[in-house]
């Protein structure tokens, strides 16, 4: 089997430029299409940063795998490396004020109840070498769905804010004013894991499937352990969204700062129609 693998990937220099000219091509494409908010260069340098980002991380890990998965204090650093990573990313991508750490509640409350489960009910042995994929994939679902809720909530809630207004002048709480207007943009971030699901085997061969297959896994089994990943990805990915969204309904998550113009304004229009007797029209 290793045969097949190394046949597979050479990993010789032949590599090494095929993965510079790809990344190379990514890098340019993006920058001369200037796929980029402001329409300069910001995306591409991102692109070539994740590249080579990429590339140094996956050599070190490969270097420190061995100790992680046989050391019984190596395994749960690692798993708290990945956690914390994995906030301090979705925390930059939703917001650059203080309120990024907030980030951490929806991956953790998604993720270590899928976690336990798994370990609970013998479907994923103890052992660093299945619970570190396994939970990597998951905390990497959370993420994916944090960002996505996040930043289309807060989108939605920039370029609608007066219906926001609107409903606390109705009466309705902050809190609600502001759900209402989020929750049809939080939900698209459920679209692309529901896409995965839908054509897994008919458009890709998922990374836990191949990996099975290479390893020399029978491929019913390999399909069951996929499908399984899957489901639980998608009950990850609904938990995530679902707690992004209340926290940006109750401004713990924004775009502002804490006492920014638009919510203090709010605020106190909310406060002033709570104090102010409603007087009925003749």
């Amino acid at each position: 089997m290793s045969s097949a693998s190394t046949s597979l990937l050479p990993v010789d220099a032949n590599l090494g430029w095929a993965l510079a000219v790809l990344l190379a091509t990514a890098v340019a494409v993006t920058a001369t299409a200037r796929l980029s908010p402001d329409q300069g260069f910001g995306r591409a340098r991102e692109v070539l940063t994740a590249g080579v980002r990429a590339a140094v991380q996956l050599i070190a890990v490969s270097a420190v795998i061995g100790w992680v998965v046989s050391s019984r204090s190596g395994l749960p650093a690692f798993l708290i490396l990945m956690y914390g990573v994995a906030v301090r990313t979705a925390g930059r991508r939703i917001t650059a004020n203080g309120s990024w750490w907030w980030a951490g509640m929806p991956i953790a409350v998604s993720v270590i109840p899928a976690i336990a489960l798994l370990l609970a009910t013998g479907l994923v042995p103890p052992h660093g070498i299945a619970v570190i994929p396994i939970t990597g994939i998951l905390i990497g679902g959370a993420l994916t769905a944090t960002v996505l809720a996040g930043r289309q909530s807060l989108s939605a809630l920039a370029q609608r804010h007066g219906e926001v207004e609107a409903g606390l002048a109705l009466g309705m709480t902050e809190r609600d004013a502001r759900i209402e207007i989020a929750r049809p943009a939080a939900s698209d971030a459920l679209l692309p894991g529901l896409d995965q699901t839908r054509t897994v085997g008919l458009v890709t061969l998922p990374g836990a499937f191949v990996g099975m297959l290479l390893g020399g896994a029978d491929p019913l089994v390999a399909g069951a352990v996929q499908l399984f990943v899957l489901i639980a990805l998608m009950a990850v990915q609904a938990v995530a969204v679902t707690v992004t969204l209340e926290l940006v309904a109750r401004c713990h998550i924004t775009s502002e700062q804490p006492d920014g113009p638009r919510a203090t304004r709010a605020r106190r229009f909310s406060v002033h129609r709570r104090r102010t007797p409603v007087t009925p029209q003749p």
